[in-house]
C-alpha cells in the first residue's frame, strides 16, 4: 500500500497537480526532449532530458535558443543548481539564457558588456524620437557612443554640429543629409537602408526624413561620453545671442528676429523637400569631399557561413575615426574566434539572436546573449566569437570601432600558420590522435570569418 501511494504521488508530481508545487521548469520541459539537430552536438551523448531541467547533461556547453524553442531558462547545469522560487522576469530570462545558466567555461568577474536600446530613455519630439547608449548606460562603452533616431516624413533634425565625429548607418527608410566643409563647399545626398554618412567633428550638417515613412538610423560618435543633449544647435545659439548682434552679423534690422524660436527646435516637422537639384541654394559650391558611402553595395567577402562587408578609411576616406563591418551570419553559423588589436568593438545587432563568450585572460570569461536592438562591447584584444543561436534565422550585425582601419586576428588562421609541432604539443600534449585530426582540419590556414558549423 505504501509503495502504491508513493507511485501515485510521483505521478501527480510529474503531471503538475501535486499538492506541493513543482519546481518551475515547466511540464513541457519535463516531458519533451528539445527538437533540434543532433549533428550539431558532434554525435556526443547528451542525456535524454530537455535543457534547463535537472536531468539534462551537456559537458560541451552547446547553445540553446530559448526564445526560438519557447523554453524557460533555469539554473540547472550537469546535475548542479536548482529552480527559482522568488520573483522572476521570465521574458528577460528567455532573452539571456547564458546568464541564467552560464556555460561551465565562464569564470571571473567581468563587467557587463550588454545593453538594449529598449532600456534607453526615449526623448519624444514633433514627428520623431531619439534614444542613446553611452558610457552612462553601459560603463564599458568607453570609446564609442550610439544614438538611435527616427524622423517621420519631412521631419528635420535641425542644423547642428558636435564636438565629436558622427558616423551613421541607415536602418530603414530614406533620409536627406546636408553638410558644409571647411572650404565652404556644400554637400547634399539622399540615402536609404544600408548607406552611411560621416561628419568630422565640428562640421555643420542637417538631416530630414524622406518618403512616406521617413527614416530611422543608428548614429555612432567617437567618444563614449557623448551626449545627444550637448549638441550645438542653430536655434539654441541664436536664442542666446543678443538680437542687436544677430542684426549686425546678418546685416538686417533687429526686428527681423522678433519671432525666432526662444529655445532649441531639435527635431521638428518641416515641409516636404523637393529634389536635391531644386533645393540647391543659389551659388551652390559643391564640396570636393564625399560624406556618404553605400555600404551594402560593396562586394562582400564570402565565408562558408555568411558574408562580411568592411568599410573604413581605405574605401570611405573621410571616415578617419570610425571603421565598421556589416556581417550576415547564416542559421547555425559562427563568427569565428578572433580578436581586434586596435580598438574596442561596439556591436549593434540588427536581426537575430546570438551568444558571445568574451575571454579576458587570467582565467576570466563570460557569456552574453544578444537580440535585435541590443548593443555589445568587446574590449580590444579580448578573444570572442559570435554564434547564431537559431538554426532557422540569420543574424545581421554591425561591428564598429574607433579606428581608421578595420583589423582582426583569426584564431583559425593563426593556428594554421604556426609550426604544427608547436600547435600539437601546446594543445594536445600526448593525445596524438586528436592532434592529427586537428592539424588536418587547420591545414591551409584559410581565414573564414563566418564559418558554417553544420
Amino acid at each position: 500500500m505504501q509503495l502504491i501511494l508513493g507511485i501515485t504521488s510521483l505521478s501527480l508530481f510529474v503531471l503538475g497537480i501535486s499538492a506541493i508545487p513543482a519546481p518551475d521548469y515547466g511540464l513541457q520541459q519535463l516531458l519533451q526532449v528539445r527538437p533540434g539537430h543532433p549533428e550539431l552536438f558532434g554525435q556526443q551523448p547528451i542525456a535524454d532530458h530537455p535543457p534547463f531541467s535537472p536531468g539534462h547533461r551537456d559537458p560541451y556547453d552547446h547553445k540553446v535558443d530559448s526564445v526560438g524553442d519557447e523554453i524557460q531558462p533555469l539554473p540547472f547545469r550537469n546535475g548542479d543548481g536548482t529552480s527559482v522560487m522568488g520573483p522572476r522576469n521570465k521574458d528577460r530570462e528567455r532573452q539571456n539564457p547564458d546568464l541564467v545558466r552560464p556555460p561551465s567555461t565562464d569564470h571571473g568577474s567581468m563587467p557587463n558588456m550588454r545593453w538594449s536600446f529598449a532600456d534607453s530613455h526615449i526623448r519624444i519630439e514633433e514627428g520623431g524620437w531619439t534614444r542613446q547608449t553611452t558610457i552612462r548606460e553601459l560603463p564599458t562603452s568607453r570609446e564609442l557612443a550610439g544614438v538611435n533616431m527616427r524622423l517621420d516624413e519631412g521631419v528635420i533634425r535641425e542644423l547642428h554640429w558636435h564636438t565629436e565625429a558622427e558616423w551613421a548607418y541607415v536602418l530603414a527608410g530614406k533620409v536627406r543629409v546636408t553638410a558644409l566643409d571647411t572650404e565652404g563647399g556644400s554637400f547634399m545626398d539622399d540615402l536609404e537602408e544600408g548607406d552611411l554618412w560621416y561628419f568630422p567633428a565640428g562640421h555643420p550638417h542637417s538631416l530630414q526624413g524622406l518618403g512616406p515613412n521617413g527614416t530611422e538610423f543608428l548614429l555612432i560618435f567617437d567618444n563614449g561620453h557623448f551626449s545627444e543633449e550637448s549638441t550645438f544647435l542653430l536655434t539654441d545659439w541664436m536664442a542666446h545671442t543678443p538680437k542687436a548682434v544677430l542684426a549686425e552679423n546678418f546685416r538686417v534690422k533687429p526686428q527681423q528676429f522678433d519671432n525666432i524660436p526662444t529655445s532649441e527646435k531639435y527635431i521638428f516637422q518641416g515641409s516636404k523637400p523637393g529634389s536635391i537639384e531644386d533645393e540647391k541654394p543659389r551659388g551652390f559650391k559643391k564640396s570636393k569631399i564625399n560624406f556618404t558611402h553605400h555600404m551594402l553595395a560593396q562586394t562582400p567577402v564570402e565565408g562558408t557561413g555568411g558574408r562580411v562587408r568592411i568599410t573604413d578609411s581605405t574605401n570611405f576616406p573621410i571616415s578617419k575615426t570610425v571603421a565598421a563591418a556589416h556581417l550576415e551570419v547564416a542559421p547555425g553559423a559562427l563568427r569565428e574566434m578572433h580578436w581586434h588589436p586596435n580598438a574596442d568593438e561596439w556591436t549593434f545587432f540588427k536581426k537575430g539572436r546570438a551568444r558571445v563568450t568574451i575571454f579576458a585572460a587570467e582565467g576570466n570569461a563570460r557569456t552574453f546573449n544578444y537580440m535585435a536592438g541590443d548593443v555589445g562591447i568587446v574590449p580590444r584584444n579580448m578573444g570572442h566569437f559570435v554564434e547564431n543561436l537559431s538554426d532557422d534565422e540569420p543574424i545581421e550585425l554591425l561591428e564598429i570601432f574607433r579606428a581608421d582601419k578595420f583589423q582582426d586576428f583569426s584564431l583559425f588562421q593563426w593556428m594554421g600558420e604556426t609550426p604544427q609541432r608547436q600547435v600539437a604539443e601546446t594543445i594536445f600534449g600526448a593525445d596524438s590522435k586528436a592532434a592529427k585530426e586537428f592539424l588536418k582540419n587547420i591545414e591551409g590556414a584559410e581565414k573564414d570569418p563566418i564559418r558554417n558549423t553544420i
